[in-house]
């Protein structure tokens, strides 16, 4: 097979015999199940290690705010006469699809309503004003700049040496300022482009479950006579996967550019409908409020544990999970958008990436959240019980059925969630077949179509091995060699404008 490398064949092997071993019956692996080693060791990591998530997506972000305002923000991701490839809106569409998808439809109604009714504070009154308050603003904290500052960290890597320096377009080629030209040809350019391989395998498999588990539940709970069964969810992942696979193969300014900008489309149609038909002034009030105190409250919740406290589990279910998901999707996220990103100066692409998603993703938990809380605070609508009983994927659909054409916005809904997931997967092909050819910028049909299957294969596994617990364990296993590669590329990248900067002859803003 053309182009591919030795990390296509290493990262094809440990994945199938990942979803071999989860096929795999208890009676014949016993306590070596896969569900039960995948447990213990993200029980290990999330005791152990959490701190370590902790501290690392908060240097990211303070990395990336302070390349936007120092020196090298001047340097332009490619030769200086090169101008950007996408206008800002597609640029913005398609790194927002990429980056957020499947995660905000699911989880934007959901979170700040778990948030709601079991506060972050460990002394905050349940369904209280209080609970209200940081629900919002923990929502707006898991979702804004440090996701955000991790995914701007690692394609900067990426588009700066791709670009600008003619490096492959791989993941080790930017550690060559660090470690050298020799030994990243060598084994060590080989395990770190498999770990970036192996991250993107189950962080973008985590949202592919999450995207199968919405739909399941939005079809079980809007049309009766349909349970939520895996039998469905499978047959979801198998009708996915042939239309995800189909615009997979029409190439990245085709089925990924057009599927992008009807995602952004759908999703404005779904949020302002329901900010105008839903309580807008409170919505609006929610957000600003809710924005005032995030930023404020920024550094606290940045460096957030309870080392007093006996009770570590909200801390470790909701944070860190989420730094971990986010620095799992990193490899994916962050080789898409600098795959886009030709063209930017430094300040111009961190700026970009930092602001726009996150207050967008922050008015959109603001209006599905808000909508949420609004209908339990003043109308006493009960819809944390569909919550409880049916998990946090039905809080979307228990919401939109007390507004008024809420049966049509189920169905666009629905839609959203599925345009969301053919995206992310769709991407995801294209980024893991960079990876495994060498950083080729157009990888082969035949590689494309090999991980897409991958992807559809993982995703079924985790679900059948226990949903949603399994699906957040596979991402927090998966970020954990990967964090210790994107610090080193930190060091990597500040090095590298050191000597780019003299050679330019750069001078302080």
């Amino acid at each position: 097979m053309q182009q591919v490398s030795k990390v296509f064949y290493i990262s094809v092997v440990v994945a199938v015999l990942f979803i071999i071993w989860g096929v795999l019956p208890d009676s014949l692996v016993q306590s070596g199940s896969l569900s039960t080693v995948t447990t213990n060791v993200q029980g290990f990591i999330t005791d152990k290690f959490g701190w370590f998530y902790l501290l690392s997506a908060t240097g990211f972000l303070i990395f990336a705010i302070y390349l936007i305002f120092s020196k090298y923000g001047k340097l332009k991701l490619g030769k200086e006469e090169d101008e950007p490839e996408y206008p800002y809106i597609t640029w913005f569409a398609m790194l927002f699809s990429a980056g957020m998808g499947i995660g905000l439809v699911f989880w934007g109604a959901g979170e700040p309503l778990s948030h709601f009714h079991a506060p972050p504070g460990l002394e905050t009154e349940a369904q209280s004003q209080d609970a209200a308050r940081e629900a919002m603003k923990y929502s707006f904290f898991h979702w804004g700049f440090h996701p955000w500052g991790i995914y701007a960290v690692l394609a900067l890597a990426l588009a700066y040496f791709k670009f600008r320096k003619g490096a492959p377009g791989v993941i080790s080629a930017a550690l060559v300022p660090l470690l050298g030209e020799k030994r990243i040809k060598g084994p060590i350019g080989t395990a770190v482009d498999f770990i970036a391989v192996f991250a993107t395998i189950f962080g973008v498999a985590t949202s592919l479950g999450f995207g199968t588990l919405q739909i399941a539940s939005g079809i079980s709970f809007s049309f009766d006579g349909i349970d939520n069964t895996f039998g469905l969810q499978l047959i979801i992942i198998f009708a996915v996967t042939v239309l995800f696979m189909t615009s997979a193969m029409t190439g990245l300014n085709k089925g990924i550019k057009y599927l992008s900008n009807t995602n952004i489309v759908l999703a404005l149609l779904l949020m302002f409908f329901l900010l105008f038909a839903g309580p807008t002034n409170f919505i609006m009030d929610y957000f600003t409020s809710t924005f005032g105190s995030y930023v404020r409250d920024l550094p606290y919740m940045s460096f957030r544990m309870t080392p007093f406290s006996e009770d570590n589990t909200w801390v470790a279910d909701w944070t860190i999970f989420y730094w971990a998901w986010w620095i799992s999707w990193a490899p994916f996220v962050g080789t898409f958008i600098a795959r886009v990103s030709k063209g930017r100066t430094i300040r111009e692409f961190i700026s970009g990436v930092l602001l726009v998603p996150t207050i967008f993703g922050a008015l959109w938990f603001s209006v599905f959240g808000g909508t949420a809380i609004n209908l339990e605070f003043f109308e006493g609508v009960d819809i944390y019980s569909d919550v409880s009983e049916l998990g946090e994927e039905v809080a979307l659909f228990s919401t939109l059925q007390h507004i008024p054409l809420g049966g049509v916005m189920t169905v666009i809904g629905l839609l959203l969630i599925s345009t969301f997931f053919i995206t992310s997967a769709d991407s995801a092909t294209f980024v893991l077949g960079m990876q495994t050819t060498n950083g080729s910028l157009n990888p082969a049909l035949k590689v494309k179509f090999i991980w897409g299957i991958i992807q559809a294969g993982a995703a079924a596994i985790l679900l059948w091995q226990g949903g949603l617990s399994s699906l957040q364990t596979a991402a927090i296993i998966a970020a954990f060699p990967f964090t210790i590669i994107m610090i080193l590329l930190c060091f990597s990248m500040f090095k590298e404008f050191q000597n780019e900067g003299k050679k330019v002859g750069l001078k302080k803003k």
